[in-house]
């Protein structure tokens, strides 16, 4: 199974544009809030990322795990809706 977590910041517009497409599609997700965490900030900037949001795509499998960042309906279409991830 798929578990979706878009990592956020504060006042960011991207972010709410992402966290509002999921929800409006019913597509559960958790948010973490990259200024309370860093831990998390640190895990993202590991990734290679220094802005938000960076949503990953987790199958259970790192090594298969899909992340970008910025707001990208194409790539939650892609893969926040189908089973391509899964």
């Amino acid at each position: 199974m798929k578990q979706i977590t878009v990592y956020t910041t504060p006042d960011c517009r991207q972010c709410r544009l992402t966290k509002t497409w999921l929800t409006d599609r019913e597509i559960p997700f958790e948010t973490v809030d990259l200024s309370e965490s860093p831990a998390d900030l640190a895990a993202v900037r590991e990734l290679g990322y220094a802005s938000a949001p960076v949503i990953v795509v987790s199958t259970g499998n790192p090594e298969n795990d899909l992340h970008w960042y910025g707001f990208h309906p194409d790539f939650l279409t892609r893969y926040a809706t189908t089973e391509a991830a899964a």
